[in-house]
């Protein structure tokens, strides 16, 4: 099975970016449309974007305008590149399938703090 492996986190101050990648082992192609999840602490797992093999985007009301997503089929890496953090945005990230799901990677923690 595919393997998922996200990467780019940290602390970061309000205000700050940070980009996150996601790397499969196999086809991201073939997985078809792919999201972003975080989930903070005593929450549910909340997908924010979503991309499809074609490029087409979608959003999260709370993300809208400051993250963006992206992704490269050719090295099966999926990308998201948030701007303008807030503590609220702190959470365990991952990366998924959101029509095919995977199992989960272990995420990346993005913590946003002053």
């Amino acid at each position: 099975q595919v393997q998922l492996v996200e990467s780019g986190g940290g602390l970061v101050q309000p205000g700050g970016s940070l980009r996150l990648s996601c790397a499969a082992s196999g086809s991201i192609f073939l997985i078809g449309v792919m999201g972003w999840y975080r989930q903070a602490p005593g929450k549910q797992r909340d997908l924010v974007a979503s991309i499809t093999s074609g490029g087409t985007t979608t959003y999260a009301d709370s993300v809208k305008g400051r993250f963006t997503i992206s992704r490269d089929n050719a090295k099966n890496t999926v990308y998201l590149q948030m701007n303008s953090l807030n503590a609220e945005d702190t959470a365990v990230y991952y990366c998924n399938g959101v029509k095919l799901r995977l199992s989960w990677g272990q995420g990346t923690q993005v913590t946003v703090s002053s």
